[in-house]
């Protein structure tokens, strides 16, 4: 297994069920229902120095998110360009996310989620095994998807574990 096998794999084994599309929205319900819970001040938290505050994080799902669509529709539309990858703590230092209101980035992320929603939803079956090259690696449009959905959960079990519990 590939090192970029191996990455991708961490992210699907967070997907608690076979049916993909419903952790897509699951995933995100959740994520909505922490957040929602959570104050302006509890949302500055970092857990260590150096570490994403939960506003922060937020915004990197948000982020990532609309990286992955991108390339789930290039590649569902036959684009043969390689795709270049990111670099998630640049965009995270230039975010600006402390800066927003925890209402405002939670209103960005349901966006983005439903506008994934959508994408996928509406995706003719036969597309999903087009594959491109994002980043160096080739992927499939489906494994884009369900990777929105794995590094969401990775995310969410980090919050769980490190930042809830500190609150």
């Amino acid at each position: 297994m590939t090192d970029f096998q191996k990455y991708v794999q961490r992210y699907l084994d967070n997907i608690p069920s076979e049916d993909w599309l419903g952790e897509l929205k699951r995933s995100g319900e959740k994520t909505i229902e922490i957040y929602s819970n959570l104050t302006e001040e509890q949302s500055l938290f970092a857990y260590a120095e150096g570490k994403w505050t939960l506003k922060e994080l937020l915004l990197h799902l948000s982020d990532t998110e609309r990286v992955f669509q991108y390339r789930i529709l290039a590649f569902a539309r036959g684009d043969k360009n390689e795709l270049p990858g990111f670099d998630e703590e640049l965009y995270a230092s230039q975010s600006f996310a402390n800066g927003r209101s925890l209402d405002s980035l939670l209103e960005e992320y349901q966006l983005v989620r439903k506008s994934s929603q959508i994408l996928l939803e509406t995706l003719d079956s036969s597309v999903l095994n087009n594959i491109g090259t994002a980043n160096g690696n080739s992927i499939s449009v489906e494994t884009i998807g369900k990777l929105i959905i794995g590094h969401n959960y990775h995310h969410l079990n980090i919050i769980e574990e490190r930042y809830l519990p500190n609150l």
